[in-house]
């Protein structure tokens, strides 16, 4: 973004002063935003460093320190993935096809959120969540502990305890499908704030995918469910990858929020 005069710490910031330079920045939705930060700073000076901070670029949710997701304050930290809204799709598909699950597994789970949906809406579940960074698994714990959950800290399913091999309801996976090629062509936001291991999906995007596929069989209870977010032009090759592996595959589709899903049911 555009460099912009500094909002002064030593005086509060009004919220016009704090609007003109988001706005100047480029930020869309300005008025929203200075909102935000006006009503979650503590002090002047920290307004202003949080308006600095967004005019430079950084995502919104990392500035005022938490996302909003399924109705859910979510906590987020610099270096974590941002919880997309597209996602709340792939948790309501969930609930929707598995709402007497009892144990609810969130792979790859970046901040939580995603499990700790899953946790809101289907009241007392048994809540595993992992990931394979470190700066995700302690923003997690946070808001998987509010919600009676445990995170694990690992490779896929390495990170999880043994015990949950074949009594898992609901896998939630929301693995990395954006292919190598194309991480350059992505948004500022994310390209230079989120950690690289969040976006990344290989070489046509669908490696983490794969994987997943193939071992979610031996972990999911029977009748459980895999569902996995991927992009419209991978989602028939996603189908096939759980297809062969013993799934009972199909796709969900949200035009209104640009999200597919892929949803595999161990027989």
């Amino acid at each position: 973004m555009p460099s912009v005069s500094p909002v002064p710490p030593s005086t509060p910031p009004s919220r016009d002063r704090v609007v003109d330079a988001l706005r100047s920045a480029g930020c869309v939705f300005a008025e929203d935003e200075a909102e935000l930060i006006l009503t979650t700073a503590r002090t002047p000076a920290e307004a202003a460093a949080m308006t600095e901070r967004r005019v430079a670029g950084e995502p919104l949710e990392l500035v005022v320190g938490w996302a909003e997701f399924a109705g859910l304050r979510i906590t987020v930290a610099p270096g974590v993935f941002v919880p997309r809204r597209r996602t709340e799709f792939l948790v309501e598909q969930a609930l929707d096809r598995a709402s007497g699950a009892t144990v609810v597994v969130d792979l790859c789970c970046g901040s939580g959120a995603v499990g700790a949906a899953l946790a809101a809406g289907l009241g007392r579940v048994e809540l595993h969540a992992a990931d394979i960074d470190p700066a995700a698994v302690r923003c997690a714990r946070g808001n998987v502990a509010a919600v009676g959950g445990r995170v694990h800290q690992g490779d896929l399913f390495e990170a999880l305890p043994g015990g949950l091999r074949g009594r898992v309801g609901i896998l939630a996976a929301n693995v990395p499908y954006v292919p190598s090629e194309e991480i350059g062509l992505l948004p500022p936001e994310a390209r230079d704030h989120e950690p690289l291991v969040a976006l990344d999906g290989g070489t046509d995007g669908l490696d983490v995918l794969r994987r997943v596929a193939a071992e979610a069989p031996y972990w999911l209870a029977p009748g459980g469910c895999v569902l996995v977010e991927t992009s419209r032009h991978q989602a028939p090759a996603a189908v096939t990858a759980f297809e062969r592996n013993g799934l009972t595959a199909s796709l969900a589709v949200s035009e209104e929020r640009h999200a597919q899903v892929v949803i595999g049911v161990r027989p």
